[in-house]
């Protein structure tokens, strides 16, 4: 989400609310049949999704109604992020190895698009991505030559350069980031620089901070386990030092012991929850008074910043995220979009 929005949901909402389980109500059909890992709330009104066969829609009537916008001959790649900032501007990163790795930007509600970035590099494997602002935005990759790469952009995702890799701590055998939800890089509202992105795959778990803007990156061990498909899938910080980690193994979806965990230094240290899902989640979004993370076998709510976690829904879906005033949506398969009620 514009995490602009996402400041005015943190310092606008009153944390005297009585907390309250919620439902998911599924929006009208979109008319597609894709699984939608890529999603962006822009308002109660505005949102917009992406997944698979080149698929991108978008809504401006709170989902009574969605539109498919999605750039044309892109019906072979994978949209597995999006960002959006409003009902007409959105950046949308397609994912795969070599030239598959793709950014494209519509500013006219998807009745154009311009391809952005392509990677040319056979080794990167673009996962991610997340904005500071409007303007800067950071993409991430797979590990090349032993380190992540970072892809960045100052004007809005119009142009993208690879960032140097000197101040990138190594990569550890097998290790890598999740495609699952768009979520495994995310920043933190406010006027910094920080990001975070999350990883998988090898011996350890780990969390990688940056406070300025990717040029320079630290990394931390989390006990959240780590195997060939299993580490940290999602990422969300309410501010740069309250954030919250969520995953599991997704070939393991009904079993996740261990696989949320919670930080209040800014990603130095990281605590298990005390109450975990239990099972694998693939996304998470993390407001002022509440948590919400989701995954194939159903969704949980959190009221204490990600301890522990109630189950409130077994509908199967991969993405959430929110905007002010609390209007969070999710996506996943089959083309499908609910909204919190």
């Amino acid at each position: 989400m514009n995490p602009m929005v996402a400041l005015s949901l943190v310092t606008s909402m009153s944390v005297g609310i009585t907390p309250s389980v919620p439902a998911w109500t599924a929006t009208a059909d979109t008319g597609v049949t894709a699984r939608l890992r890529g999603l962006s709330a822009v308002s109660s009104q505005v949102a917009w999704a992406s997944g698979s066969a080149g698929t991108v829609l978008r809504t401006v009537n709170g989902g009574n109604s969605w539109q498919q916008v999605g750039p044309p001959e892109t019906s072979d790649l994978q949209f597995r992020d999006i960002e959006a900032f409003d009902s007409h501007r959105a950046v949308i990163l397609a994912i795969g190895p070599g030239e598959s790795s793709r950014v494209y930007l519509t500013s006219d509600g998807g009745g154009s698009w311009r391809e952005t970035f392509r990677n040319t590099d056979p080794n990167a494997f673009y996962d991610c991505m997340a904005f500071f602002d409007r303007s800067h935005g950071l993409a991430l990759s797979d590990p090349v030559d032993g380190k992540f790469r970072i892809l960045s952009t100052s004007d809005g995702g119009q142009s993208w350069n690879v960032l140097p890799n000197d101040n990138m701590p190594a990569a550890l055998e097998g290790e890598f980031a999740f495609a699952a939800s768009g979520t495994c890089l995310t920043t933190a509202p406010g006027l910094g620089r920080d990001a975070w992105f999350a990883t998988g795959g090898g011996a350890t778990a780990r969390v990688f901070h940056t406070r300025n803007g990717g040029r320079s990156w630290s990394v931390s061990d989390t006990a959240i386990p780590s195997g060939p498909s299993a580490g940290i899938y999602s990422l969300s910080f309410r501010d740069p030092w309250h954030g919250i980690a969520v995953g599991g193994d997704f070939v393991t979806p009904t079993s996740a012991p261990d696989a949320a965990a919670v930080t209040r230094d800014g990603g130095r240290t990281w605590t298990l929850a005390q109450a975990e899902p239990g099972e694998y989640r693939s996304g998470v979004f993390y407001g002022l008074t509440r948590a919400i993370a989701v995954g194939p076998t159903g969704s949980d709510i959190s009221f204490n910043g990600g301890k522990t976690w109630t189950r409130f829904d077994t509908t199967s879906l991969d993405s959430v995220d929110c905007a002010f005033p609390w209007a969070c949506w999710a996506s996943g398969e089959n083309g499908r979009v609910v909204r919190l009620k």
